[in-house]
């Protein structure tokens, strides 16, 4: 019958582990039975990890829940059917995101920086460092810096391998007169000075787009304590915005994946029960249903 139709619902879940809880029925005496897959031809993003006891990826009834790992961003399909012929399928199930904590930067080796986000792959930092020529590093890592103070006077951010609809934006001041102080240019190309011993004041990183990312960068100005900036817009100085720029670490993290996409159910010939599917994303706090 068309009533015992299942409703279904899709998700887009970026890389992480999630709790898919089943919160609560309309009908508690027959509550619908949740189901949660990979969409087709995402099984190979992401793994479900169930109770020992359970055979199969349905939740039962409310309180329930099991647990997803997404290793790529991914599609989740979150299906709910009829207990019994014409019943309810009004269901409320909750996607809540695990964090596993964050190291402190200062803490963060390159390589364990770039194994923590895989949408970094191919991102590369340069700075023209005094005394030593152009230096290229990994996100996350030190060019000079409090160990190694050495002046600065010109960085480039290249990513061959950026996601798209990302765009990312930087610029340097110079000292006072100089041509070139404050332009924004795009990524892969340089800003600032080489060869004339003309130091950095300031960097201003800005990304922007319909992809998920801040920068989360550090600076170290010559006789300033290090500072450290997070979000779309990072602006680093020192304290009279003259200071020479002696160290710096660029890094760009992925926020959480947007909100949920919807998939209109298909309509019933006879409106028997409740049939509204609700998934809440627990970060966001927003609620979107479909019936």
């Amino acid at each position: 019958m068309m009533d015992d139709v299942e409703q279904q619902k899709v998700v887009s879940l970026d890389r992480g582990l999630f709790f898919v809880s089943y919160k609560s029925a309309d009908d508690l005496a027959s509550p619908p039975h949740v189901t949660v897959v990979p969409a087709q031809g995402h099984e190979g993003c992401m793994e479900l990890i169930m109770h020992p006891d359970a055979t199969e990826p349905t939740l039962w009834e409310p309180n329930s829940g099991l647990m997803v790992r997404v290793n790529t961003p991914g599609t989740l399909q979150i299906q709910v059917q009829p207990m019994r012929p014409g019943g309810s399928r009004a269901a409320m199930v909750r996607i809540e995101p695990i964090q596993s904590g964050r190291a402190p930067l200062a803490a963060q080796g390159e390589s364990a920086a770039t194994h923590a986000n895989v949408a970094l792959d191919g991102l590369k930092i340069l700075g023209h460092v005094a005394g030593r020529g152009d230096v290229v590093v990994a996100p996350n890592a030190w060019i000079a810096g409090p160990t190694a103070p050495s002046r600065i006077e010109g960085i480039a951010l290249e990513w061959p391998e950026k996601p798209a609809g990302l765009d990312i934006r930087y610029a340097v001041q110079l000292p006072i007169g100089q041509a070139g102080s404050g332009k924004m240019v795009s990524l892969g190309s340089y800003a600032g000075t080489r060869g004339r011993a003309l130091p950095i004041t300031g960097v201003v990183l800005e990304v922007s787009g319909a992809a998920r990312f801040e920068f989360v960068a550090e600076a170290t100005f010559l006789n300033a304590p290090t500072l450290r900036a997070v979000g779309k817009r990072v602006v680093l100085s020192g304290p009279t915005s003259r200071e020479p720029l002696v160290g710096i670490r660029i890094g760009v993290n992925r926020l959480a994946a947007p909100d949920n996409v919807v998939v209109p159910a298909k309509s019933s010939r006879k409106p028997v029960g409740s049939s509204r599917v609700r998934v809440f994303r627990s970060r966001a706090r927003q609620e979107s249903s479909i019936g």
